[in-house]
């Protein structure tokens, strides 16, 4: 196929992976969509190709004039006949508003042309009324030679490419990405039991999911949506907690819209992490403070991470004091050490200025933040994080795999991540560190920074942080992948030549520790590891 239609020859290889991987899941509209389309003429395929990647429904022909496709209208024929295109769709005003120019507008639709001076938007909105009913084009515009085409196979599209990828955020556009190098994934072995979906059933789960989030997004009845969701089977554990977080988002925004009984009801009844957190702080806002002690206790005593536990401890401490119960004994925190600097303002950020200001050709400073020890864990464990598990990975472009904040990700690869930290024990981490480095140079990684990773911070990193602080690390960040890899302080200082570090959590003026950053400097202390908190005050002039 010629080069310029490198997007053509990407749909068909996704179709065929489908074909050959995924055929139990495809409907009969489905299969008779690929039989079809693999019948139909080049330009035709092509066209229907980038109207399926283009935003649509609605194309005018002079918008759809590419050269390796040639006359729009021949090719579009063929797409007509099979009623993949339909020139008689009705369009709303405000779709045809999105279709015509200013001044077609004046030249067609006889009601505008008094209004000339009035900007598009102010114009739709007067004409509005006049025009509530939507009509074909052709009736909207009968003098005008320029057919629409309104695609009707959008949302048969949309299943595919769900099937193909196992979501609705990445597209067809990922082939040509990956062609063109501007992405590089790593190359894992895919058997014929990994797929997006089992069951033809979940795949139309996912989208009824979908569907309920983009309607209530829209503003349908409230109810509408809910009983929608409620009434979807989700047996499937990644289902469930899809529609889960589509619960746990319209709780939080009727919690911020003062609906409280409303909000605690959702909360309860999804199982999505800080439901049961929100729950507690609900139920103080209703002024139920037994009951809210009750649920903080079983959350304290079977906490979901370090983060419910350390906003719950808060929490009871509340409570007690608001039910008499007595003053709360907080366990006692190893103390972090206190850097205090006055500098010029130069209208640089305050992490960069503290860097500039410690620096030395002896002891360098990186501003790393969470960059350096998510991409020490990343290459260390690069082999785990990309093991061929059934179902964490089902198509070329995946920069993780899809199970990677699920439960027993851990558990699943376990072998595979002791032999990973094994190397930090036996000394053989540094040249592995250094080869993955070299060998993965580039390719998309959910934990290495690769803009923020150069080799001179890699060198420094190896030379400077016992092997001790880098398992520690990895251990904390597998105990809670998604909670633990933020947090981390902003600087990092080296003294290479005695082979020791720091590291340095940065605040500027009126800033305030967050939780997480909070967390992590408790366990850097615990640890014995050198970490500083630096407060930044602005001299003046």
């Amino acid at each position: 196929m010629p080069p310029e239609l490198y997007y053509l020859s990407n749909f068909h290889k996704g179709l065929d992976w489908l074909v050959e991987r995924s055929a139990d899941l495809l409907d009969d509209a489905e299969r008779a969509f690929i039989e079809r389309f693999s019948g139909l003429a080049q330009a035709s395929q092509a066209l229907l190709v980038r109207m399926i990647m283009r935003k649509g429904p609605h194309f005018r022909a002079s918008k759809l004039t590419y050269p390796e496709i040639g006359c729009p209208r021949e090719a579009a024929a063929p797409l007509l006949d099979s009623g993949w295109l339909d020139t008689r769709a009705g369009l709303s005003l405000a779709e045809l508003f999105e279709q015509l120019r200013k001044d077609e507008l004046a030249r067609h639709l006889p009601a505008a042309r008094p209004h000339g001076r009035l900007k598009k938007n102010e114009l739709l909105d007067l004409l509005a009324a006049q025009h509530p009913a939507p009509r074909p084009f052709t009736e909207w515009c009968p003098a005008l030679d320029d057919p629409l085409y309104s695609l009707t196979v959008g949302a048969l599209c949309e299943r595919l490419r769900l099937m193909f990828f196992g979501n609705l955020r990445q597209d067809w556009s990922e082939f040509v990405l990956a062609d063109l190098g501007i992405f590089r994934y790593e190359r894992v072995e895919i058997g014929p039991e990994s797929r997006g979906f089992r069951h033809r059933e979940d795949l139309d789960t996912y989208l009824a999911i979908q569907c309920c989030r983009d309607d209530w997004e829209a503003g349908q009845p409230l109810q509408e949506v809910l009983a929608a969701l409620r009434g979807l089977d989700c047996q499937n554990p990644y289902l469930a907690r899809r529609r889960d977080k589509v619960l746990f988002r319209i709780a939080q925004q009727l919690e911020r819209d003062a609906e409280l009984e409303h909000a605690l009801e959702l909360y309860g009844e999804c199982r999505y992490p800080d439901a049961r957190k929100r729950r507690v702080r609900v139920l103080e806002r209703l002024n139920r403070p037994t009951e809210a002690h009750a649920l903080a206790l079983e959350a304290q005593r079977n906490p979901e991470n370090q983060a419910e536990l350390q906003l719950i401890e808060r929490a009871l401490a509340r409570l007690d004091r608001q039910l008499g119960l007595g003053k709360r004994v907080r366990p006692v925190e190893t103390p972090v050490a206190r850097l205090d600097l006055t500098l010029p303002a130069r209208g640089e950020c305050v992490e960069l200025a503290v860097a500039r200001h410690l620096s030395t050709a002896d002891a360098p400073v990186h501003y790393v933040e969470n960059s350096l020890v998510c991409s020490l864990f990343g290459l260390l464990c690069w082999e785990a994080i990309f093991a061929p598990m059934p179902g964490a990975f089902f198509h070329p472009f995946h920069s993780g795999p899809t199970d990677l904040y699920s439960a027993d990700f851990r558990s699943r690869r376990a072998e595979v991540f002791a032999r990973c930290l094994q190397r930090l024990d036996d000394g053989a981490y540094r040249s592995h560190l250094r080869q993955v480095y070299a060998a993965k140079q580039g390719i998309q990684s959910p934990f290495v920074h690769w803009g923020a990773l150069d080799e001179t911070l890699l060198d420094l990193a190896l030379r400077c942080i016992p092997a001790a602080h880098i398992k520690a690390w990895c251990l904390r960040l597998l105990d809670d992948l998604r909670a633990n890899r933020a947090g981390m302080p902003d600087l990092i200082q080296f003294w290479p030549a005695e082979g020791r570090y720091r590291m340095i959590e940065v605040k500027g003026p009126g800033d305030r520790l967050q939780d997480n950053q909070r967390r992590w400097l408790a366990f850097c202390a615990e640890q014995g590891m050198p970490v500083e908190v630096c407060y930044v005050q602005w001299a003046t002039a």
